[in-house]
């Protein structure tokens, strides 16, 4: 794939990202007071593809190596605890 088929998504909460079939490569993460944590699963009740901690009231960025990680049905994003917003790269 080109790196110009990467795009951007921007979430404020859960549920699904409705981008089908994609991979992940790069999360970034704006956090509230309080610790936060993000849990990607492929689609609703799929598996767990990405459980991650962050400080609070801080931005974040997790970049993922080689070819990202691929949701098959959809990126769902089951939980968002203390995110104020979070921007998602995919391809």
């Amino acid at each position: 794939m080109a790196n110009s088929d990467v795009k951007t998504k921007r979430l404020t909460g859960t549920g699904a990202a409705s981008i089908g079939r994609s991979r992940l490569r790069q999360v970034q993460v704006l956090t509230a007071a309080g610790a936060g944590r993000l849990t990607l699963t492929d689609g609703n009740g799929g598996a767990t593809v990405l459980d991650i901690d962050f400080l609070a009231s801080d931005s974040h960025s997790v970049n993922i190596p080689d070819e990202g990680v691929l949701f098959t049905t959809d990126f769902y994003v089951s939980t968002a605890t203390n995110i104020t917003a979070m921007t998602i790269f995919y391809s």
